[in-house]
């Protein structure tokens, strides 16, 4: 697992949401290939992707969504040169099929949905957001700060079962029940740093001098329970291949074996069809595939992109085609 906050960036200012897109090449490339229409780019964050997948393709309209009021007034600003191709929305991405919808012109088809999973690196950075434990700061964690779970309630008033079954689920932690018991013996915990030091301070010192900064999982646990980011991921990929049409392309950029897990298992359904027959043998349920996987097993950064970004070491990209009938 890649270390979040190790993670170098493009210089970054007050204010802004730039960060080096993950695997963009890769990302271009297989949207070179969709028919002309809308491109869908569910995650937008500071719109790397989205910029340069437009100047790529030209007859690409855009639909960007993202739940982070910061991320859309950057993403905005950073595509209001391109009018009318660009239209920016703060929705999360289980809202996709209906914010979408909401912006189709008559039979426009929508032919590239895009998800860039995870923290983006202007959020680590800005200290006052709380996703960092390398900066003090409010235990906040929310990518959409209209939502009313933070990271204080988590780490304050789960109990100490509870918290242990987030550390394990989200962050598949060997040591979650010792974390867990010591931050429930440490309350009240109010910034990222005494987190970060009650969590160091509870792991064995062996494995303190192994891998990155022991509070790593921890903090992507506590952010993935306060967005409910695995929750809601299964729909919203179901959605977006729903609103494809024939041709168009699906694409998940995934950092967190959970995240890609769900990916993986919801093309895996789409591509079957939700097929129930036993493996190996004939269909007979009447299961009609949806899509066509691109690579099984997905892409991973190249060797340059991992030495120049540590950031994408962690990193698959899994993309699938729509099939011919009706989106």
């Amino acid at each position: 697992m890649t270390d979040p906050d190790a993670q170098p960036n493009e210089p970054t200012t007050a204010g802004s949401f730039a960060h080096r897109p993950v695997m963009l090449d890769e990302i271009v490339a297989l949207v070179a290939e969709v028919p002309a229409g809308v491109y869908v780019d569910a995650t937008l964050g500071g719109a790397g992707h989205a910029a340069a997948i437009l100047r790529s393709r030209p007859d690409l309209r855009l639909v960007g969504l993202d739940q982070d009021d910061t991320a859309v007034e950057a993403a905005r600003s950073s595509l209001a040169d391109l009018g009318d191709r660009a239209v920016v929305r703060r929705r999360r991405f289980d809202e996709l099929a209906d914010a979408v919808r909401a912006e189709l012109a008559d039979g426009e088809p929508v032919v590239a949905v895009l998800f860039d999973l995870g923290v983006s690196s202007p959020q680590l950075d800005q200290a006052a957001r709380g996703f960092s434990y390398r900066q003090k700061g409010p235990l906040d964690m929310r990518m959409d700060r209209r939502r009313s779970l933070t990271a204080d309630e988590v780490v304050n008033t789960y109990d100490e079962e509870r918290l242990r079954r987030v550390l394990v689920a989200h962050g598949e932690d060997r040591h979650a029940r010792r974390i867990a018991r010591a931050i429930v013996a440490a309350r009240p915990l109010r910034t990222t740093t005494q987190l970060a030091e009650v969590v160091r301070d509870a792991i064995p010192a062996p494995a303190r001098r192994r891998g990155g900064h022991p509070a790593t999982r921890t903090f992507q646990a506590i952010r993935i329970e306060v967005n409910q980011e695995l929750a809601v991921l299964p729909d919203a990929v179901d959605q977006a291949i729903e609103v494809l049409a024939p041709g168009g392309r699906c694409l998940a950029l995934t950092f967190h074996s959970g995240e890609d897990r769900i990916v993986k298992q919801r093309f895996l359904h789409a591509e079957s069809g939700g097929c129930t027959c036993p493996p190996g043998l004939p269909c007979v349920c009447g299961a009609t595939p949806s899509v066509r996987l691109l690579r099984r097993g997905g892409w991973t950064p190249s060797a340059a992109e991992q030495e120049g970004n540590p950031r994408s070491a962690s990193a698959r990209l899994r993309a699938v085609e729509k099939l011919g009938g009706a989106a």
